[in-house]
């Protein structure tokens, strides 16, 4: 498939702290290529619940308005969505379907229907699906089936991982995205999106557990034999840290926060005991000297207890000894020094930092090196995943665009002119007519696909012409 036919998928990643928007396309070698960038401060929003609508929708136009000013040719319509908070809740249920076509093989449509009964299961009042996650199948007899597609069987059965969320929390959500002027594509969690941005096969088999330190909850997703097997929001991330220095050192909490990403590190036996930061007094006051290890024990106590939640929620799935890819860590507070040796001493696992360039064209790698960015990029993947399996519109029927450069303009309308001179050549003018209803194949692979937006093209030629 050429680049110019794949579609244009925006990521929004809508956080306690910031918000990100991200616009990426697929190039022919599979690597996506960034087109536009943006990310505002985010208001409205506490421990990934809306709080306040109007400072939520406000903060994503503006993380949109700065992804289209990166990038003027843009034109944004349509957004994956990530979700979290402490609402977010997962469940393991067992589904079975017997088939009615037995002659046939077993295609997608079996294997959707066998999804789609899963949204009948029973879950609390109040709350609502967010996702289902087939985690593998059973055909007949024959279990631990990781793609029954094209096999012969009567009865085809799975386990699933269900996510489901706080009906009300999923709505309000919605409600800012929309308006915002966007649409919602689809609601992604976090801790899969940021999965799919940061991890390759080799960690699939080998078994990870993906912890994404965010500004308000910690989010956690965990693969052992190449499947989903469990997923977990923590309550405590960033924004519980700068609370612990605010309250610790008597700061504001500006301050804590700049103290946090300047000085901050997680292993308190690392820092520097003689050293001392000094911040101004408050209304002539004198300054106030911070000592560099208290603020690391700060730091450190509250990674231990959230590194506690991780261990846990490992041993109620028996898998705190057998994941051997060790912990991918990543989010915005993945970068606090020194995270990884606690990790390891805690966990007793293997770490490393998960950074969002496993799927990332050359180009753009270095801009984007920053775990923080791993939840955008991962719903950028959601989306090509939903587009290569055919539930995705194609560009141009109402999606993401991006105009076509002059040149690309001037190409297009030289190969009119070209076919259309070649027909009058062969032809009369009678025949001609008859073949202007069907254009050659050529024409058609040109505009397939951008029928929505083909007559602005033109329209913006023909207003540069005029000026």
């Amino acid at each position: 498939m050429s680049k110019r036919e794949q579609p244009i998928i925006v990521g929004l990643d809508i956080g306690t702290t910031k918000v990100v928007a991200i616009a990426g396309r697929k190039n022919e070698f599979g690597k996506l290529e960034i087109l536009g960038i943006g990310k505002s401060e985010s208001q409205g929003v506490s421990h990934g619940v809306v709080m306040n609508i109007e400072q939520c929708i406000r903060s994503i136009e503006q993380a949109i308005e700065k992804c289209l000013a990166s990038n003027p040719q843009l034109e944004i319509k349509e957004v994956y969505v990530g979700i979290a908070g402490q609402h977010i809740k997962s469940l393991q249920t067992r589904g079975d379907r017997v088939r009615t076509r037995v002659e046939e093989e077993i295609n997608k449509d079996d294997i959707e229907l066998l999804v789609r009964d899963q949204y009948k299961t029973y879950i609390p009042a109040g709350d609502q699906i967010i996702d289902i996650v087939p985690q593998e199948f059973t055909v007949d007899n024959t279990p631990s089936v990781v793609d029954p597609i094209g096999m012969s069987g009567v009865k085809i059965g799975a386990n699933f991982h269900i996510i489901t969320g706080d009906r009300n929390a999923i709505r309000n959500i919605k409600r800012c995205v929309d308006r915002a002027h966007l649409n919602t594509r689809d609601l992604v969690l976090q801790p899969l999106a940021s999965a799919a941005a940061v991890m390759n096969e080799e960690d699939l088999e080998a078994g990870v557990a993906i912890v994404d330190i965010g500004g308000g909850t910690t989010d956690m997703a965990v693969f052992y034999d190449g499947i989903l097997k469990h997923t977990a929001v923590i309550p405590y991330a960033g924004v519980n840290i700068t609370n612990d220095i605010r309250g610790g050192l008597g700061v504001l909490r500006a301050q804590a926060e700049q103290m946090k990403v300047q000085f901050g590190m997680a292993l308190a036996d690392e820092a520097n005991a003689n050293a001392y930061i000094t911040i101004p007094g408050l209304r002539g006051l004198p300054p106030k000297e911070i000592s560099v290890k208290n603020l690391a024990n700060i730091i450190q106590a509250r990674m231990h207890e959230i590194l506690d939640y991780v261990v846990y929620h490992l041993k109620q799935i028996d898998l705190d000894k057998r994941l051997y890819g060790g912990i991918i860590l990543t989010g915005g507070g993945a970068q606090l020094k020194h995270l990884i040796q606690l990790t390891e001493y805690v966990t007793g696992m293997g770490a490393r930092i998960g950074y969002p360039n496993e799927h990332l064209a050359g180009s753009h790698t270095d801009a984007l090196m920053n775990p923080m960015y791993s939840t955008c990029i991962g719903l950028i993947l959601r989306g090509y995943h939903d587009f290569e399996n055919g539930r995705l519109r194609f560009v141009g029927e109402g999606g993401n665009i991006i105009h076509l450069s002059k040149e690309e303009v001037k190409e297009a309308m030289a190969i009119v002119q070209q076919e259309q001179q070649v027909e009058i050549n062969e032809e009369e003018e009678e025949k001609v007519r008859n073949k202007n209803v069907k254009r050659t194949e050529n024409f058609k692979k040109l505009f397939d696909g951008l029928k929505g937006k083909f007559m602005k093209f033109f329209e913006e030629v023909e207003d540069e012409e005029i000026n």
